[in-house]
């Protein structure tokens, strides 16, 4: 299960309702025991096993989070999707008020090259010290390897993997897709089988379920393969960076959940811009043009996010002042499948799908549980 909380909706410069780009993604575990993960509640058990990554970190980004529950302590790794500002300028600051506040875990930083050159400069200029070690893991190098290496490997636990693959999208700078792919193994044991045999439950049957063959009292042998499943959770969810070619993400979005989109302006205003001055590209999309690719994509979630600070927070689409009912008209002219605006400290969680494989029929392929995204409300807290 993946939660998303968008800390930043807004392109280029921040509004009075809208940061600029910054979004926080938790991983979290309903399989961890005495959970429930998705639940908030302040006496949550494993409150502290809620690690997150943040994509970009735009200026003002450490102020949004003060408005969340999200521990920087949990942060494990933050992915900057291009140099342009509105995307990194607040990544110095959350980084010197993370280690003010104490942090020593290391983190992992994935971003383009240009990204450590200005924390080294600012390093160098504002005597900014680190206590925890900065893992930078340079955008260029992966995407150069020749293996099937496009990916950055978090291990969360022994069951709970993170998988990070980069993909190349087109602006007016080096910009980029992270598809982030959570997975999540978990051993059931069946049960109702066991008390079937008319064997109680009894130390014997956690044995089993860590994969233990035993022997019962009365020297029955069970094997663990007869009586344990193996479930497997994928949940994958794809953020783009700024993109004005769609396409850049078609094997990208193979067997995906949910994209997280650019749409900065309507088609009529983006043909609009490039008309006025057709030496000047602005690079970005349209609601109209990301909804017409993903509709033939197959992907069935779409939420869409970096409006273009003209566009007002209200909903009238008759009004001729530019607002988000224009926006999600353009989107709604091609695209029917779920579609979401985002706001600041807008909540989704993503739950993907379930493969269950007995070892018991021979680890053939289980059902596969529907797909689902579900907005859950604003994570603002004042």
């Amino acid at each position: 299960m993946l939660k998303l909380t968008f800390l930043g909706t807004s392109a280029g410069v921040p509004t009075k309702q809208r940061n600029v780009t910054a979004l926080a993604i938790e991983c979290l575990n309903p399989y961890l025991s005495g959970s429930n993960q998705g639940n908030d509640k302040q006496n949550n058990p494993n409150k502290k096993s809620r690690p997150w990554l943040l994509i970009d970190c735009g200026e003002g980004t450490q102020q949004q989070l003060l408005h969340t529950k999200l521990s920087m302590r949990q942060l494990v790794a933050i992915c900057i999707t291009h140099v342009h500002g509105d995307h990194c300028y607040g990544l110095p600051g959350l980084l010197a008020s993370a280690a003010m506040s104490g942090r020593r875990e290391p983190l992992t930083l994935v971003a383009p090259k240009a990204i450590a050159t200005l924390l080294e400069a600012i390093t160098a200029t504002t005597e900014l010290h680190l206590p925890f070690a900065l893992n930078f893991v340079a955008i260029e190098e992966v995407l150069s390897e020749q293996r099937d290496t496009n990916k950055v490997n978090i291990r969360l636990s022994d069951q709970h993997q993170l998988n990070i693959d980069i993909t190349l999208l087109s602006h007016r700078v080096a910009s980029h897709a992270f598809g982030i792919t959570q997975t999540i193994q978990h051993r059931t044991l069946d049960t109702d089988k066991l008390l079937k045999q008319g064997i109680p439950a009894s130390a014997l049957w956690g044995k089993l379920q860590q994969g233990h063959d035993v022997i019962t009292e009365d020297g029955q042998q069970l094997c663990a393969a007869d009586y344990v499943n193996d479930d497997l959770s994928r949940t994958r969810v794809v953020v783009a960076g700024d993109n004005d070619t769609p396409a850049c993400l078609t094997t990208a979005l193979v067997d995906t959940d949910l994209l997280v989109h650019e749409a900065t302006y309507t088609h009529e205003v983006l043909t609009k811009i490039q008309g006025k001055n057709p030496e000047f590209d602005p690079m970005h999309s349209s609601a109209q043009l990301v909804t017409d690719f993903v509709e033939k994509s197959g992907v069935n979630n779409l939420i869409l996010t970096h409006f273009s600070a003209r566009y007002q927070g209200f909903n009238n689409p008759n009004s001729k002042t530019p607002n988000m009912a224009h926006i999600r008209l353009d989107a709604e002219t091609v695209f029917k499948g779920n579609l979401w605006l985002a706001a600041d400290f807008d909540q989704y969680m993503v739950d993907g799908a379930v493969d269950s494989v007995s070892n018991q029929e021979g680890r053939q392929k289980g059902c596969q549980k529907e797909n689902r995204v579900q907005y859950i409300g604003s994570a603002r807290s004042y």
